[in-house]
């Protein structure tokens, strides 16, 4: 099988790299891909990101299953693109996809559908927004409607800042035209828990469960990032709470796109808010999570190349899937500055003696070669992912091999994992009503 990975950043690098330790795999492409990617795949330059191109690409290649990495392709409809073209690809529709494309959509498709998620009030105009706010009180949630990058998501602590992400988005428009409209909601209590799961329509399967750290600073301070950092699986996600994720919001999902002309094939990442009152939906996202992805692969034991393809097709044959029994650690090397203003082109040194740091692994987000050397290309720069038999000795293993590498501005958490060593109590949820 020959498969071709679309995307240039760290989950990609991880998806390839699993990929290509697959027996079933004869070769793993990827486009753009980035230097760590180059390892394991045979890049494919020159191509952008369009449908069309891409098209052009897996045809070119004799391509048996692509894989998408990123949300921007399937929000530009790649899907519908393959399948017209009698292509085999893993990822929603432009229709299905709107369940990440669209927060006003995925909000509204809950309701219709009876998922459990935070109440909520769909604005179009600033003085909307401040009636909204009025109603659900504060600490509110702004969320910009349509994608911006991971960073379109304001959690207001007062008045104050909630009329000011207000008005930075629909004023200032910050976030452009995915501004517009906002979904303000209010603000749920409890830990979250990243849930992932493999759907070919009708079914799905259980990938596994991680904690993001969203935040730019240690403690969860600062703003609001692509994520700086996970650890899988999450100790929160018990047998009966992944039954219960499965039977009130996955089957809801699956059964309610069907039923609106849009069954979901693909990775769907389930962002749960735990409240007393049962898990609550946070968002969707319709792709694998960064830097989920690089924590929660590598506990995959069996081969996802016949699972993924299996998906795409629509018929998924096996129940579960076997994971292995460790816990990683995935901590990433940020330029400074980011998640606002900040400078590439910064040599990075260190990365073969960290990827050599027993149980580690180095994936590559925002890198490039230039006159030979590697240098920094993004904000995210790597995510280091230390493996362990607890998650004491992932963390020591993720920050030995991090303190290895050296760039210009590096910037890190030191307190990712923590969450992991002593989590909160579980309550006892009430039904979802």
């Amino acid at each position: 099988m020959k498969v071709l990975v679309i995307g240039s950043g760290a989950r990609e690098h991880a998806l390839a790299w699993k990929l290509a330790a697959e027996r079933r795999v004869t070769e793993v492409l990827c486009t753009p891909g980035n230097p760590g990617i180059a390892a394991v795949a045979r890049l494919v330059p020159g191509a952008d990101l369009s449908p069309e191109a891409l098209v052009a690409v897996a045809r070119g290649e004799a391509i048996d299953l692509t894989v998408v990495g990123p949300e921007a392709p399937l929000a530009a409809g790649v899907a519908d693109r393959f399948r017209e073209a009698g292509l085999h690809l893993l990822g929603p529709t432009r229709a299905a996809a709107r369940l990440e494309t669209s927060k006003v959509f995925a909000k509204e498709f809950m309701r219709r559908h009876r998922v459990p998620t935070a109440r909520y009030h769909v604005v179009e105009a600033p003085e909307a927004a401040r009636a909204a706010i009025d109603d659900l009180g504060v600490p509110v949630v702004v969320k910009a409607d349509g994608l911006a990058a991971g960073k379109g998501v304001v959690v207001a602590s007062d008045r104050a800042a909630a009329e000011q992400a207000v008005d930075a988005a629909m004023i200032a428009r910050q976030f452009g035209d995915a501004g517009a409209r906002l979904v303000v909601e209010e603000c749920l209590s409890g830990p979250e828990v990243s849930f992932f799961v493999l759907c070919d329509g009708e079914r799905a399967m259980v990938l596994g469960s991680a904690q993001d750290h969203k935040r730019a600073y240690d403690d969860d301070r600062g703003p609001n990032t692509g994520g700086m950092g996970a650890f899988a699986p999450s100790p929160l996600m018990t047998p009966a709470l992944e039954e219960r994720v499965l039977r009130e919001i996955v089957g809801p999902v699956l059964a309610g796109m069907r039923a609106e002309g849009a069954p979901y094939r693909g990775f769907l990442y389930v962002g749960l808010m735990l409240t007393a009152d049962g898990p609550r939906v946070i968002e969707f996202n319709v792709r694998f999570g960064d830097p989920e992805a690089q924590v929660v692969l590598p506990l995959i034991a069996d081969d996802v190349a016949p699972l993924l393809a299996e998906a795409a097709s629509g018929w998924l044959a096996v129940g579960r899937c076997r994971f292995l029994p460790q816990r990683h650690v995935g901590v990433v090397l940020a330029s400074g500055g980011y998640p606002g203003p900040f400078e590439t082109g910064k040599p990075v040194e260190g990365v073969e003696e960290a990827a050599a740091h027993p149980g580690t692994l180095v994936f590559h987000a925002g890198t490039a070669r230039r006159d030979g050397r590697l240098v920094t290309a993004g904000g995210r720069v790597l995510t280091v992912v230390g493996q362990g038999h607890d998650f004491e000795t992932a963390i020591e293993r993720a920050y030995a091999a991090a303190g290895r590498i050296r760039f210009d501005g590096l910037h890190l958490r030191r307190d990712i994992g923590r969450a992991a060593l002593a989590p909160p109590a579980p309550s006892t949820p009430r039904p979802y009503r």
